[in-house]
């Protein structure tokens, strides 16, 4: 496999590198064997494989079975600044090798980075069984595939960098598993099961959007190939992203159009306005907590080295100051029952940033979807939950929210939760809408048809049954 990877890296003239990723592949696929999509190993289906970063190349359809995928390492393109454009190391030259003083911080960000990436595909390996059409079939394939070439690339940079310690921290990427009691993934929004689309679709919105703004922030950094990797990986990441925010405007739309015509959703198969808000709550509080503590060290350090930015910190304009040295982010903290403001040095409060950043980005996938609903007449509305609730990081995970911020003490949670949160009745009616429509052209009835890939239409035969 090694002979036909596409790759811009030099591979064939590295012998060492190659001689190392020859050592893990086999260990790769067969982890992509026991934990990529059960029951579709064998088919042939219609994706797309990088074969370079131009735009011809990035993006090219044919049919493929999953198992012999070409997974490319691809750099994006040089940037345009040769400097480091913020923190303490602001205007010197970008790293091309990781400096010794700099070394654990920076394997800790890829290693965090590259272990979500097989977590993804262990979360979604069962849903292939109940795809609500071919193209969802197909979408969620290409999603998985995506996911595992965002793992070689950062395996590649950890084989290429950090030496045996990377090699060790490779190997351990394909021995954890999401969910696994004594094995878990490292981040906790990772081990959470993925039951059904809607909670695909979620995922993909919610939390491959946390992706989109950690890959970003990596992307204006001071290691040269860290951030030309996540750059690339943002092209991919664009796609998943769109699988989630279409998915739950297909599901909205179908029950707009049901409660538009006098029918209850629930008793024709399809999903309750409320349901779909439940599981909206459910992953976007889930994801807030991958941004991390609003008051952080570690966010500090990664500024003032320049190993970590702001979502597009280098967009001119955009930030009139890359020091942040002596400013501050207010925070509303509530301290004995009241609420107050909390001064954080703004250095420190790197990771508040980036989740406003996500907020206000998530808010337009929301305004969309809530588009539909007024376009069918329907008066409901779908919210954000508030960045308070639910929380298990950071300043308000020691208390109890409801979903609009506002403190409630346990007692009053207990009671109020499975109006906010998915129940196991709400799974079961779900679980039940999850009838798998394989045939071209057709589609389930619980939402509305997508569009086609790739160029081709809807019924196009996007998985071939061998």
């Amino acid at each position: 496999m090694l002979d036909t990877i596409p790759n811009n890296v030099n591979l064939s003239e590295n012998p060492k590198l190659q001689r190392a990723l020859q050592h893990w592949l086999p260990n790769f696929l067969e982890w992509w064997k026991e934990m990529g999509p059960e029951g579709f190993q064998d088919e042939r289906i219609y994706l797309r494989t990088a074969i370079g970063v131009g735009q011809g190349g990035w993006a090219n359809f044919d049919y493929v079975k999953m198992p012999e995928y070409r997974w490319g390492i691809f750099l994006a393109n040089p940037r345009p600044a040769t400097t480091i454009g913020f923190g303490d190391h602001m205007g010197e030259k970008l790293w091309d090798q990781v400096p010794g003083e700099h070394r654990k911080e920076l394997r800790r960000l890829i290693v965090t980075q590259g272990d979500t990436e097989p977590a993804s595909v262990e979360q979604q390996r069962l849903l292939g069984h109940s795809a609500p059409s071919l193209v969802d079939l197909r979408n969620l394939f290409q999603v998985n595939v995506e996911e595992a070439r965002h793992l070689w690339a950062m395996v590649y940079l950890l084989h290429s960098y950090f030496g045996a310690d990377g090699r060790d921290e490779a190997e351990d990427m394909l021995e954890r598993r999401s969910g696994h009691a004594d094995r878990p993934r490292i981040l906790d929004a990772f081990n959470k099961p993925i039951k059904d689309w809607l909670d695909l679709y979620c995922f993909t919105m919610f939390t491959d959007r946390d992706g989109k703004f950690q890959l970003a922030s990596l992307a204006e950094g001071s290691f040269d190939p860290l951030a030309r990797s996540t750059r690339f990986m943002l092209m991919e990441e664009a796609f998943h992203l769109s699988v989630g925010d279409t998915g739950i405007a297909r599901v909205v739309r179908r029950t707009a159009e049901l409660m538009k015509e006098g029918t209850e959703p629930a008793k024709v198969g399809a999903i309750p306005l409320e349901i779909i808000q439940k599981y909206i709550n459910e992953w976007a509080t889930a994801s807030y907590d991958l941004f991390g503590g609003e008051d952080s060290s570690n966010a500090a350090a990664y500024f003032s080295t320049g190993v970590k930015g702001r979502f597009e910190e280098s967009e001119e304009g955009k930030y009139p100051d890359h020091l942040a040295l002596d400013a501050a982010y207010t925070a509303p903290v509530l301290e004995n029952g009241k609420w107050s403001k909390r001064e954080i040095p703004l250095r420190r409060a790197m990771n508040a940033c980036l989740l406003d950043s996500y907020i206000e980005d998530c808010s337009k996938g929301l305004k969309r979807w809530n588009g539909i609903l007024e376009e069918h007449g329907i008066g409901e509305r779908l919210r954000l939950p508030s960045t308070h609730c639910n929380r298990a990081v950071g300043l308000y995970a020691d208390h109890r929210f409801d979903v609009e911020g506002e403190p409630l003490d346990e007692a009053a949670w207990q009671r109020a939760k499975d109006k906010w949160f998915p129940t196991q009745a709400d799974y079961d009616l779900v679980k039940r809408s999850m009838v798998p429509v394989l045939e071209p052209g057709k589609v389930a009835n619980w939402l509305a048809p997508p569009r086609g890939v790739g160029g081709k239409p809807v019924d196009f035969q996007y998985v071939q049954f061998h």
